[in-house]
C-alpha cells in the first residue's frame, strides 16, 4: 500500500501546489476547516488560486489568511458575509466571485466527485444565477444546468483517520468535507486522531481511504467560534421580581 501518513502539513503538500491551481477547502463557517493545511498553503506563497469553499473564513483566520496574503484570485462560494476584507476586495474588483446557492454548490461538488459533468436544478431559474446558463424544460417545469466541480487539490478536516486514509468526521465538521474528499485530483487530509488500520468500524467510516492521498495529524486546532451568541444575563433584581 502506498504511503499515506506524512509528518506535517508542509510535507503532505510538497509537490502538489502550483500557481493558478484550484483548491477545494472543507468547512462550514469555521467548523471543520483544515486549519493546518491552510497555514501551510499560506507559508508556501502559492498564488492566483481559485478556491472552492462554502465561505472564505473570517478576517485573520481560516481562508481569510490566504485572502489577506493576496494568494486568492477567485472564490467559488455560497456565503461570504463574515469577512470584511472579502467585501472590500470584491467591490474593488481585486477578487473574482462565483456565487452559488448553497445547495447547488454542495451538489456541484458531489457531482464532480461522482464523475457527473452537469445536472439540472430548479434553484435559480429566472434569477441572476441562471444568466448565461442553459435552461431546459422537464415535465412542464424549467431547470437550469449547473456544472460539476473538481479541483486540483482538496484539503479536508476529519476527526479520526487510520493510516490507510479511512476517515470519520465529528458532528458539524461533516459538512462539505466528505464530498470534497471525492472531488479533488489529489486529496490531503488533516485529522485530530490517528489510529491503526483496522481499528475503525467499517460501518462508521464516512470517507473510504481510496479517496485519500495524504494524511497528517494536525499540530494545532484553534477551533474558533465564528460568531458568539449568548442569552442576555438576567440581573439578580429582575430574577427576584420575576
Amino acid at each position: 500500500m502506498a504511503r499515506k501518513l506524512y509528518k506535517d502539513a508542509a510535507e503532505a503538500l510538497d509537490g502538489l501546489l502550483f500557481d493558478g491551481m484550484t483548491i477545494m477547502a472543507g468547512g462550514f463557517g469555521l467548523s471543520g476547516i483544515p486549519e493546518n493545511l491552510i497555514a501551510a498553503i499560506r507559508a508556501s506563497g502559492v498564488k492566483n488560486l481559485t478556491v472552492i469553499s462554502n465561505n472564505c473564513g473570517v478576517d485573520g483566520f481560516g481562508l481569510g489568511l490566504l485572502l489577506e496574503n493576496g494568494q486568492i484570485k477567485k472564490m467559488v462560494s455560497s456565503y461570504v458575509g463574515e469577512n470584511k476584507l472579502f467585501e472590500q476586495l470584491y467591490l474593488s474588483g481585486a477578487l473574482e466571485l462565483e456565487f452559488n446557492p448553497q445547495g447547488t454548490l454542495a451538489e456541484r461538488i458531489r457531482a464532480g466527485g461522482a464523475g457527473v459533468p452537469a445536472f439540472f436544478t430548479k434553484t435559480g431559474v429566472g434569477t441572476l444565477v441562471a444568466e448565461g446558463k442553459e435552461v431546459r424544460e422537464f415535465d412542464g417545469e424549467l431547470y437550469v444546468m449547473e456544472r460539476g466541480l473538481v479541483a486540483d487539490l482538496s484539503i479536508v478536516k476529519a476527526h479520526t483517520g487510520d493510516d490507510a486514509g479511512n476517515l470519520v468526521y465529528r458532528k458539524t465538521a461533516r459538512n462539505f468535507n466528505p464530498m470534497m474528499a471525492t472531488a479533488g485530483k489529489k486529496t490531503v487530509v488533516e485529522v485530530e486522531h490517528i489510529v491503526p488500520a483496522g481499528t475503525l468500524d467499517p460501518d462508521h467510516v464516512h470517507t473510504p481511504g481510496i479517496f485519500v492521498d495524504r494524511l497528517i495529524k494536525g499540530a494545532v486546532f484553534e477551533k474558533r467560534i465564528e460568531r458568539v451568541t449568548t442569552r442576555p444575563r438576567v440581573a439578580a433584581a429582575d430574577k427576584a421580581s420575576a
